[in-house]
């Protein structure tokens, strides 16, 4: 949707969808797993705030806690409570992880934690994923998800003075990357490549890469702006086993109120309070903000994630024989509360495999079919579904019934446009 004044007709360019019959859809509404439009037409939702409202769109708890702060003043600017207590409620299921830093996006959390890598190690340059996407700030935008960059193009190295790009899932690559590069501050990397369509890590994949990191002195960073409290209440690092010495929070801890945090170790966040590292933001740590937090911490404790992944596993289990069935065959990827779909018979490993797997039109044409049943997806080839605890089994029976319809279309469809799968 376009207009006079807003640029693009949007401020993020995520939220860009195609036409569906020449209209554009604007959401008026959000409660639960549903969001409503201006005509007043419910969808199940899976793009939940690109992740950012695991319990569902507006949990009452959390609102009203957020709205009581805001009514006792939204922005004191000096030292107030509520930014100690959502500290603590944080640090309570982070380990080792009990320093914490309070920002307002997930992009300046990653600018915060690299910043407080290079003065810990008094080194420049940060590794990351080609593909993974750790925030729009030009430190870190640098090879994201449909980048040429991130595609090594003539097989070379990409990369900044300060940052240089790893192939995930190639533990070899980053033992290459740290012969080459004697300054490498830390490793930053998601739990799995999600915005280059949930690519999983490969068994063993992620260990390795904190053995070389800590081997030659860098720090592991690990971004959960995106997964942090999915799988558990805590870092998804320390549900696969890892021990980082950063990591990102964002999304999920303030259930769609805007906040993010930096957790880790006293000794390297300690630079922060001496002013080794700056830090600033006159809405960091808000009391809204830090309200947010901790009702949604409390509400996660008493989550039952077990059941919410394994609902997920189950939707995606269904997806895949309805589209079997119509004789198109398509296979997740991720995990049962976040995951992507890729049309074919396997999905990607790596970047260069999900590159060149990429079906545009296909994907935007699935975004279609379901919204015109109610249901909505990101149009993106690279887009994930979301589901939160709020995904009941009415939702999920909406959602069962779209894809049912939706496939034998899209079946129909298939080799009448460039960019349609193959079957």
């Amino acid at each position: 949707m376009s207009g006079a004044h807003l640029v693009g007709g949007v401020s993020s360019a995520a939220r860009a969808l195609p036409l569906l019959d020449g209209s554009a859809l604007s959401v008026a509404r959000s409660q639960g797993p549903y969001l409503w439009d201006r005509e007043g037409r419910r969808y199940v939702d899976t793009a939940l705030g690109f992740g950012g409202t695991i319990l569902g769109h507006a949990p009452p708890e959390v609102m009203e806690a957020a709205a009581a702060a805001l009514r006792n003043g939204p922005l004191p600017a000096f030292a107030h409570p509520g930014e100690e207590e959502a500290a603590a409620a944080i640090a309570a299921h982070t380990g080792p992880l009990d320093r914490v830093l309070f920002v307002s996006t997930g992009s300046e959390a990653v600018h915060l934690a690299c910043r407080a890598a290079r003065v810990a190690t008094g080194r420049p340059r940060i590794a990351k994923m080609a593909g993974g996407f750790d925030g729009w700030l030009d430190d870190v935008a640098f090879g994201g998800a449909g980048a040429p960059e991130a595609a090594f193009p003539g097989n070379a190295r990409p990369g900044t003075d300060r940052l240089s790009l790893l192939r995930f899932n190639d533990a070899e690559d980053a033992e290459r990357l740290f012969a080459e590069h004697d300054d490498i501050a830390a490793v930053l990397v998601e739990p799995m490549l999600a915005n280059a369509g949930c690519i999983m890590p490969a068994p063993g994949y992620l260990v390795r890469l904190q053995e070389i990191a800590r081997r030659h002195g860098a720090l592991l960073i690990m971004d959960e702006v995106l997964m942090g409290f999915r799988l558990h209440a805590g870092p998804t690092a320390h549900h696969l086993g890892l021990d980082p010495d950063l990591i990102t929070l964002g999304k999920a801890i303030g259930s769609g109120v805007p906040v993010a945090a930096v957790a880790g170790r006293a000794e390297i966040m300690r630079a922060f309070a001496e002013g080794r590292a700056v830090r600033a933001g006159t809405y960091s740590g808000n009391p809204v903000s830090c309200a947010a937090v901790v009702a949604t911490m409390q509400l996660l404790d008493a989550a039952d994630y077990p059941a919410l992944l394994a609902r997920g596993d189950a939707l995606r289990g269904r997806i895949e024989s309805c589209f079997a069935q119509a004789g198109l065959p398509v296979t997740t990827s991720g995990y049962g509360d976040v995951f992507a779909l890729w049309p074919g018979d396997e999905a990607p490993q790596d970047y260069d495999a999900a590159r060149r797997a990429l079906h545009p039109t296909w994907s935007e044409a699935l975004h279609l079919e379901l919204r015109r049943r109610g249901v909505l997806v990101m149009p993106s080839g690279y887009g994930r579904l979301y589901l939160s605890f709020a995904h009941d089994g009415e939702a999920l029976a909406l959602m069962e019934e779209a894809f049912a319809a939706a496939a034998p279309v899209l079946t129909r469809a298939r080799g009448s446009a460039p960019g349609t799968p193959p079957g």
